[in-house]
């Protein structure tokens, strides 16, 4: 095993492991948002003392046109619906937001860990114990609506510390001409999750017998397994790791300057961080992103089923296909943006913004189509899969400037970032929950308008104050001494970056005569 295994790159099996853990980690976040959709009863109005199913915009689907039948239908409806629990729109976005709640208050302490002990543990521990509360979570739901929501707020706690950690290993695993690449095949487990989590939640619960709590079972379980993976097959940096081969160590010493995780760096400069125009930019478009992004994931399959009244396998089916748009999209971004900076035709800033600012105003054109197209479901669904692709670009500019801006202190400002931008994920379920009490189009429509304000304002800010360069409080200058004094004397930090890329690659290319996969 120890002789094949020389012959793998390890830095892509890292990838792999940790676009599967980031792929776990979002299916147990968002699979309550469809299989809310099946725990609880739809709203109903009372007509002449007969409550029915509320339908103001989109009729229901009828298996019969004939008027006499509407009672037994009704009858059937309140039969189908009497185990289901009775929380209304308020009490669902409570729950749905309890989890950034917990999932916030571990950034800052994820990103200080993972700094201090590497990314490895740091993420499979929060991995492992969100794992278990979902295996817990139909027990407890039966309990009640509060303590489901204590429960998704601990839930939460465990999975803050995913993306800091990710960024440790992302800055020792990494090299220069690949970040965009290896960073967005990592974050692409976002859209994976996504889309396991809608279309397996629908699959499981219209065919598996028990229902909707097989669903928390089966994601749990699978949680626990890719744990077990994590710790035989992924190491903190390259000179821990047993199997990596020295040729790929070189490489990697090379191109990225150190492989040891520096445990001498001086205290996090926070004035510092606080007081860039950068970090606040990044920060703010994060925020930004974050909204639409957790409007969609938690209330997509709620409009699909309270507005479009898709089945609950077309609403599993149709809710994953905008997130396999976003996660093609992804890969194609990051590829395009490593060649745009490599062959100098972009600087590392342009290339950032311009992708940050397709990926935030183009998800808020695609839902406001869809709110404007009326019942058909087809056109919807193309809105929503439109502007969910464009949200692809996110990856390889919001997810990976930390790592531009500063790589030694990356995992304490995505901590920060994330962090703060997770204040959407708190607020935007309570809000939609409010704003949609009879879950009608117009209703939507408004939550709608508010998340594409707000994802453009983010926009701009950053367009403005955004960049990709390395700042001077960040003490990674010195692995560059040498490539940069070979490097064109006043060209911008990035474009000098992106010399020192290229030259990294010929370097590499030169001592193994092959890059080495």
């Amino acid at each position: 095993m120890k002789l094949n295994s020389r012959h793998v790159s390890q830095r892509w099996v890292m990838a792999g492991m940790g676009m599967l853990g980031v792929t776990m980690a979002y299916v147990m976040r968002a699979c309550l948002g469809i299989t809310l959709t099946q725990m609880v009863r739809p709203v109903v109005v009372v007509d002449g003392g007969v409550k029915s199913i509320q339908h103001n915009y989109c009729p229901m689907p009828q298996s019969s046109s004939h008027g006499h039948a509407k009672s037994n239908r009704t009858a059937i409806a309140e039969d189908e619906f009497k185990n289901r629990f009775d929380w209304d729109e308020k009490t669902q976005g409570e729950i749905l937001s309890s989890f950034y709640y917990g999932y916030i208050l571990t950034h800052l302490p994820g990103g200080v860990l993972s700094q201090r002990f590497g990314g490895k543990h740091t993420m499979g521990l929060g991995i492992l114990s969100t794992a278990v509360f979902t295996l817990m979570t139909p027990y407890v739901a039966y309990m009640g609506s509060r303590p489901l929501t204590i429960l998704r707020f601990v839930e939460g706690l465990g999975e803050g510390t995913t993306f800091p950690a990710l960024c440790t290993l992302l800055a020792q695993w990494a090299p220069p001409e690949e970040k965009g690449k290896l960073s967005t095949v990592v974050f692409a487990g976002a859209q994976i999750g996504n889309i396991f989590s809608n279309f397996l939640s629908g699959f499981i619960i219209q065919y598996i017998p028990g229902g909707w709590p097989n669903v928390f079972y089966f994601f749990g379980i699978t949680s626990l397994i890719w744990f077990l993976l994590w710790c035989m097959f992924v190491y903190n940096d390259p000179n821990s790791h047993p199997f990596i081969s020295d040729i790929e160590r070189e490489y990697l010493k090379q191109s990225i300057g150190s492989l040891e995780r520096k445990k001498d760096l001086p205290s996090t400069p926070w004035k510092s961080i606080l007081t860039s125009w950068p970090i606040w930019a990044l920060i703010l478009i994060e925020a930004g992103h974050d909204w639409g992004a957790f409007t969609i994931i938690s209330d997509l399959p709620k409009y699909m089923n309270d507005v479009l009244h898709f089945s609950i396998g077309e609403n599993g089916l149709l809710s994953s296909v905008p997130y396999i748009a976003q996660w093609v999209t992804s890969i194609l971004a990051g590829i395009l943006a490593d060649w745009l900076i490599s062959k100098r035709i972009m600087s590392v800033t342009a290339v950032r913004k311009s992708f940050a600012i397709i990926a935030n105003v183009g998800p808020g054109i695609g839902v406001m189509c869809a709110s404007f197209v009326g019942c058909d479901k087809m056109i919807a669904t193309f809105c929503f899969t439109l502007g969910m692709a464009l949200m692809g670009f996110c990856y390889p500019s919001i997810r990976v400037n930390t790592l531009d801006l500063s790589p030694n202190y990356a995992p304490s400002i995505m901590a920060l970032v994330n962090g703060i931008g997770c204040l959407s994920g708190m607020a935007t379920p309570y809000i939609a929950g409010i704003l949609t009490p009879n879950r009608t189009v117009l209703e939507w429509r408004f939550v709608f308008w508010i998340m594409m304000i707000i994802m453009t304002a983010s926009s701009v800010l950053y367009g403005l104050f955004g960049s990709g360069e390395l700042q001077p409080w960040d003490d990674l200058e010195q692995y560059y001494l040498k490539e940069k004094e070979k490097a064109k004397k006043g060209l911008p930090m990035d474009e000098r970056i992106s010399i020192v890329h290229s030259k990294s690659i010929e370097d590499g290319k030169s001592s193994n005569n092959s890059n080495p996969d």
